[in-house]
């Protein structure tokens, strides 16, 4: 996997230099070994930062991905998010990191936090936390949100120990944007970070997401982006 670096405008980077701050996705239905394994070395070949892929895929593709330093990441509560309980996402979460996941991506109960159940709210957070022992990222699903509930979630779930907060789960909630993903930058505290997530799907459109802040972009068209091929009919998680 190729390191990141630091720098202070992305624009600087050719499109191929920004594969270390992608999160190459592949999430949809239908999926076969096969499919997983070839996602799993297109990671590796174009050094993305990590292979996102489907709970039930984490053990093939950690396979493929032992010894590379490549990151393997896994989202659960998700595409549907706060529908599993609290106690079943904590127990899948740590079978995730049994099966090799080094990262999980985590839906929030964005119910709970609306009928201010927000001790609730937290301990669903904590409990992944405290079962996985990697870091998890927040599907904050900030649309969905008021102001208020907006800055409630970032603060219940930093204190539960949420090591990224994100601006929503998908394109089906939110496009990425640099004006979600600089709030949240501007809420996190020292330590915390942010990643992007939804249709993105061009060069110009990561940078100016890298450039607001976020230090990952989780997308399914990584490929389009890393080559500069702008196809509006990529899908893009």
């Amino acid at each position: 996997m190729t390191s990141a670096t630091t720098v202070t405008d992305f624009a600087e980077l050719a499109p191929l230099e920004l594969a270390p701050y992608i999160q190459h996705t592949r999430i949809e239905a239908g999926l076969t070994r096969s499919d997983m394994e070839a996602h799993a070395k297109e990671t590796i070949e174009y050094g993305f930062n990590a292979a996102m892929v489907p709970g039930s895929w984490v053990h093939v593709v950690a396979d493929v991905l032992r010894g590379t330093g490549t990151e393997l990441a896994s989202a659960l509560d998700f595409p549907t998010v706060g529908v599993t309980t609290s106690v079943g996402k904590a127990y899948e979460a740590e079978q995730l990191v049994k099966a090799g996941a080094t990262q999980i991506d985590i839906g929030v109960q964005v119910g709970y936090l609306k009928s201010g159940m927000y001790d609730e709210f937290r301990a669903d957070i904590a409990g992944v936390v405290n079962a996985a022992g990697v870091p998890i990222k927040v599907m904050l699903e900030l649309p969905l949100l008021t102001e208020d509930e907006k800055r409630a979630a970032v603060e219940l779930s930093m204190d539960a120990g949420a090591a990224y907060l994100k601006n929503a789960s998908s394109g089906a909630i939110e496009t990425a944007n640099p004006a979600s993903i600089r709030y949240l930058v501007d809420a996190a505290r020292s330590g915390v970070k942010v990643k992007a997530s939804g249709s993105i799907k061009s060069y110009p459109q990561a940078v100016e997401l890298l450039n607001a802040g976020a230090v990952l972009l989780g997308t399914s068209a990584g490929v389009a982006i890393v080559t500069n091929n702008d196809d509006e009919n990529v899908t893009s998680y």
